[in-house]
């Protein structure tokens, strides 16, 4: 399978900010320098505390990180779909068709706004809750149907994050690894580290040691240096 980057227009769906970056942060850089257009759809943001250093962020300070990562990866555009503390962690008390209909037709970075050819959303095997609403109303918003009335992405893809695979069952392999350059992993890296809340030092699931380690290892399965892992939901060739 071969994606010519540069002709897509692609809209990544991120639970929170960073997850766009841990997930696809490299394809995201591969894409934009080939000309591609990039947008991210940020479902929520809202006060955090970080279970593992005790270190609080506000909404303000995560907005500051999203607009610093969005101008050294050159997004064409971002949106927060529901912002403030009644969202950040409870998506899955939102009901679905609401998520659905957010990502489908509401937002202004929406399937029906955008008609982007690429849709890229989280795998539904995290074990967080914000993830696993927002990949199952994706799932639900890129339905089957007639695709002369609805836009149909041709290619719709889960992203995979290190900490996917704390799960009761084994996660499934990813079925399309996308070769990385070495400028497209520092890209990702550098993201995170603009991330500044939200990186950890390792061992943790969130440092630069685990992009790596997780890079190099989709990169050996497919034979090359570097590369991401994807879930295919819809390939149409």
């Amino acid at each position: 399978m071969t994606v010519t980057w540069s002709q897509q227009r692609i809209l990544v769906l991120a639970p929170h900010p960073d997850d766009e970056i841990l997930g696809c942060g490299g394809l995201i850089h591969k894409a934009k320098i080939a000309g591609a257009e990039v947008f991210v759809q940020f479902l929520t943001v809202g006060h955090t505390t970080d279970r593992s250093s005790s270190v609080s962020t506000t909404p303000e300070q995560r907005n500051v990180e999203i607009e610093r990562v969005a101008d050294h990866q050159k997004w064409d555009d971002w949106h927060i779909a529901f912002p403030g503390d009644e969202y950040h962690l409870r998506l899955d008390r939102i009901p679905r068709v609401e998520l659905a209909n957010m990502i489908e037709q509401r937002s202004p970075l929406s399937i029906a706004e955008l008609r982007p050819t690429v849709v890229i959303a989280p795998h539904r095997t995290s074990y967080n809750q914000d993830h696993q609403a927002v990949a199952e109303a994706a799932h639900t918003a890129m339905r089957p149907s007639n695709g002369r009335v609805r836009h149909h992405p041709a290619l719709v893809l889960g992203y995979e994050e290190a900490a996917d695979q704390w799960r009761y069952d084994p996660a499934p392999m990813p079925n399309l690894l996308v070769e990385l350059a070495e400028e497209n992993l520092e890209s990702k890296l550098e993201a995170l580290r603009l991330y500044a809340t939200q990186i950890h030092e390792h061992p943790h699931t969130r440092s630069e040691e685990t992009l790596r380690s997780l890079a190099v290892l989709r990169g050996m399965q497919a034979g090359v240096p570097l590369a991401e892992g994807y879930h295919i939901m819809r390939n149409l060739a």
